[in-house]
């Protein structure tokens, strides 16, 4: 199953996609972890010191021989350069198997039986001259080649806000937590989402976070109805992992509300077709968004119809 963690700035999400991945990691689960977002934290909220962190080689630059990797014999794509991170796998293309032999997973850095994989950060070098979506480019290419089979997680923790609307990436998950707290901002950041994602099937599961009293949940079950699947108070377990001790031990409650998350995810229906029809969709967007005519064939000529997931 893909899995990611939204929410707005400062609510706690990278904090919880830790903990969802360490809650999957110690049953023994395969899990790999994504961070995703434009901040990177969720080496150092798994564990690691600031200093391996800021080794773990980037995704993002690292496209080129990536994509050259999926490309495989793709007579659809005349090159890697010719991809972009919309571009969907088709016959001759190289598929992705969850921790497989493959470049992507090559990056990753194994963290107590956790494969890390990071899009990299937004470096001075970027500043007026590129954006964060081609990054995160690499995470689409990887999402949508990858066949992840029952029992795996790929948990990815995105940046703030809406823009992993920016694209067709939303599309890609079986389950979005949007990490909410009891407040104006965090119900609204949840209206925005169910917005967006109303039109696709993509669904949405809120866990509140930071709630103290029953003031607190009844706000947000004021807000969000039947989509407050479970919560988290302010915890004294949770702060300390954060400060980096690595003998905590979570409070019932808090282990409780992570395997009724892991229930949410096992619950949903795997649907490979419409997994690749989406994909379909947002690369077409993509192709005709472009103002040069042969760029634009070139991409739609892409799209290999016949194309199906080995599932």
């Amino acid at each position: 199953m893909k899995v990611a963690f939204v929410g707005k700035g400062g609510s706690g999400k990278t904090t919880l996609a830790s903990l969802f991945v360490r809650h999957l990691a110690a049953r023994g689960l395969p899990v790999a972890a994504i961070d995703a977002d434009i901040n990177q934290h969720l080496a150092v909220a798994l564990g690691l010191d600031e200093e391996r962190a800021a080794k773990i080689p980037a995704l993002g630059e690292r496209l080129p021989e990536l994509k050259d990797w999926l490309r495989g014999a793709n007579p659809r794509i005349a090159s890697a350069s010719a991809m972009v991170k919309t571009t969907p796998p088709g016959d001759g293309s190289r598929l992705l198997g969850l921790g497989g032999d493959d470049p992507f997973h090559a990056l990753g850095q194994e963290v107590d039986g956790v494969t890390l994989l990071a899009t990299g950060p937004f470096s001075d070098d970027d500043l007026g001259v590129s954006c964060y979506h081609a990054k995160t480019g690499a995470v689409e290419l990887y999402l949508n080649h990858l066949v992840d089979g029952p029992g795996e997680y790929v948990v990815a923790d995105m940046t703030a806000g809406a823009d992993s609307f920016a694209s067709g990436l939303f599309t890609r998950f079986d389950l979005m937590f949007l990490v909410a707290e009891p407040t104006r901002k965090g119900v609204g950041v949840y209206r925005q989402y169910t917005e967006y994602a109303r039109d696709y099937g993509v669904a949405i599961a809120v866990v509140g976070n930071k709630v103290q009293d029953d003031d607190d949940l009844a706000y947000l079950r004021a807000h969000v109805g039947d989509d407050l699947l479970t919560w988290l108070g302010q915890s004294a377990a949770v702060r300390a992992l954060e400060q980096g001790r690595d003998d905590v031990v979570l409070e019932d409650a808090e282990r409780a509300a992570l395997d009724l998350m892991r229930d949410a995810v096992d619950a949903r229906r795997k649907d490979w077709e419409r997994f690749r029809a989406q994909g379909v969709e947002f690369h077409l967007r993509n192709a005709r968004s472009r103002t040069d005519p042969a760029l634009r064939a070139e991409l739609e000529e892409q799209v290999d119809p016949g194309f199906r997931y080995p599932v």
